[in-house]
Parts: C-alpha cells; sequence; structure tokens
C-alpha cells in the first residue's frame, strides 16, 4: 500500500465521494483557488469548479446556515471551518439547526452534513486557537462526532461521514496533517462507533483518540522497556462510542488510563473514565486513572504550552500507578 499523509488521504475521501455523487459539494474559507488553508482540498476547486467547490467570506455563521439549508434541501455539503475555534461563531447553527431538525421535523427531514475542520491544540497559537472542543458537540443529541489518528482512519471515517444521513462532527488535528502511513488505493470504509486497537497488550490498557494516540503508543513502547505490557484502545468515533470494546480490554487488562488533550472538566475523557469506574467496577484492581490537558487557557509561551497537555512521561506515570498500586 502506498504511503500518504493525512492531508492527502482526506482529499482523496471528498475527491472520490464528489466523484460518486453529484451532491456533494465543499464549502469553507480558501477552500477553492487557494487550496484549503492546510492544503487538503488540493487541486479540488479546478477539478470540479465554483459551484461544487466554494470560497465564502470569513462569516461562519452565515456559510454554516447555508450548509444546513443546502442539506436540508437534499444536497450534501462538507463545511470546512479553517479551524474549529471558529466554530463557536456558527454554534447556534449546529446546535439549533443541524442537530434538532430531524427530531422537530418528526423523522421528515435529514440533514446529510460533515462539519470538518482541525481541531485541538497546535503550536504557538496561544488561548483563542489552540482549543479541543470535542466534548462540547459530543454533548449535543443529533450530532455523529468522530476523530481520528492515522491517514488511513481519516479517510474511511470521512467516506462514511459524508454518506452519513445525520450531521457529523468531522474533527482533525493541524499537527497531524503531514503524518504518513499507508493507505490502500481501493475503496474502503470505516463504520462510525466502532473503535480500533492500535497494540494489543495485557497490562493496562491505555485509552485515547486524535492526535494522543501516537504519543500513547511512544508511551507504550517506553513501559514495553520495563516489561510492561499496554494495550492502547483508539475511540475514533466519540459518538456513537464503543462502549464493548472498552470493557472488553479493561476486562482484559483491569486496570486503565484515558488520555484527552481536551480540558478535564465534563470531557469526552472524563466521561469515558466514568464509564469505565461504572462498568467495570469488579474487573478493576486499581483506580481509573485520568490524564487531561490543565484546566487553564493555553499559554503561548512553548515550554508552558507543553506542560499543560498530556505528555509521553505523565502517561508512563500514570500506567504505573495503576500497575503498582
Amino acid at each position: 500500500m502506498p504511503e500518504i499523509t493525512v492531508r492527502e488521504a482526506l482529499r482523496q475521501a471528498m475527491d472520490e465521494e464528489m466523484a460518486r455523487d453529484d451532491r456533494v459539494f465543499l464549502m469553507g474559507e480558501e477552500v477553492a483557488e487557494y487550496n484549503g488553508a492546510y492544503k487538503v482540498s488540493q487541486g479540488l476547486w479546478e477539478k470540479y469548479g465554483d459551484r461544487r467547490v466554494i470560497d465564502t467570506p470569513i462569516t461562519e455563521y452565515g456559510f454554516t446556515g447555508v450548509g444546513v439549508g443546502a442539506a436540508m434541501a437534499g444536497l450534501r455539503p462538507i463545511i470546512e471551518w479553517m479551524t474549529y475555534n471558529f466554530s463557536a461563531m456558527a454554534y447556534d447553527q449546529v446546535l439549533n439547526n443541524a442537530a434538532k431538525t430531524l427530531h422537530m421535523s418528526g423523522g421528515q427531514i435529514n440533514v446529510p452534513i460533515v462539519f470538518r475542520g482541525p481541531n485541538g491544540p497546535a503550536e504557538f497559537l496561544s488561548s483563542q486557537h489552540s482549543q479541543a472542543l470535542q466534548s462540547i458537540y459530543a454533548h449535543i443529541p443529533g450530532l455523529k462526532v468522530v476523530s481520528f489518528s492515522t491517514a488511513y482512519d481519516g479517510k474511511g471515517l470521512l467516506k462514511t461521514a459524508i454518506r452519513d444521513d445525520n450531521p457529523v462532527m468531522f474533527l482533525e488535528c493541524e499537527l497531524m496533517y503531514g503524518w504518513k502511513d499507508e493507505v490502500p488505493e481501493e475503496e474502503y470504509l470505516i463504520p462510525f462507533g466502532k473503535a480500533d486497537i492500535k497494540r494489543a497488550g495485557k497490562d493496562v490498557t491505555l485509552i485515547s483518540y486524535s492526535k494522543p494516540v501516537r504519543m500513547v503508543l511512544q508511551a507504550a513502547e517506553k513501559l514495553a522497556e520495563e516489561g510492561i505490557d499496554a494495550e492502547v484502545l483508539d475511540l475514533r468515533s466519540i459518538r456513537p462510542l464503543d462502549e464493548e470494546s472498552i470493557y472488553k480490554s479493561v476486562r482484559k487488562t483491569n486496570r486503565c488510563v484515558v488520555i484527552d488533550e481536551s480540558w478535564p472538566f465534563a470531557s469526552v475523557g472524563s466521561h469515558v473514565a466514568w464509564l469505565v469506574s461504572t462498568n467495570c467496577f469488579d474487573d478493576l484492581d486499581a483506580q481509573v486513572e485520568f490524564i487531561s490537558s490543565e484546566d487553564v487557557p493555553m499559554p503561548y509561551n512553548h515550554t508552558l504550552e507543553l506542560a499543560v497537555q498530556p505528555s509521553v512521561e505523565k502517561i508512563v506515570k500514570a500506567a504505573k500507578k495503576v500497575l503498582y498500586v
């Protein structure tokens, strides 16, 4: 299989789905002639033209609303926010229109729309542009929320998202766009609600998703040097959540650490830790450990920026804590 970047895998997914279904179109800031702020839409405007790859003004509320309306009318929009930080400007459209229309129409009106863009901490972007907002959207009934850690998963999940008849929050990561791994040339889909074991192990379960998964795998290798066999579970799908795979892994290892790069209060990670603590109570040999970013706005100073986020060292320490109670 060829090795390609996350950026190219996402572009392939959109290209393939636009070629397959002429109802699919891409809309957002700089997605057309500029080829996307992160060059994810490279070449799509030249191939599909102005009607299918649409540049917008810097008006997230406005073009998100246009996309929601287009989805209600039977099209299948992909809305690219230059960053999920800017989705705050469009929150009303997502919360009150995209997420609720199927319910409020008595099941008569679907909203098949994908909201995609980079989410979570990057580098040197300070407090307003380096936020992990997944828990805000996972909190809302009617939305599906997915976040991947490899190019392979990103392509398969994005194709599934575009074909889904519900609004999907598709969370990418700025620092991951250049990451490479093997992606098959033949078509494939990855279903929602299915976690993936990125590394099998028997001593402790490490649960995460998105960019931190690579860090968790590095921590697992360090633990292996000390004879500790860690299992790494990548959630991939936040809502729907694959609780069955979570419990199966924890019941095998009897110990669990959850890693999430968002803030700790009411986060995806804290919810997963609660689920494990509640549903695997009799299987646990130690309390669940939870690692998140510190409960502060993101510092600009790079040393502080790294200090407030999860790290390999923090993960290793937490794994040893649950092992040597």
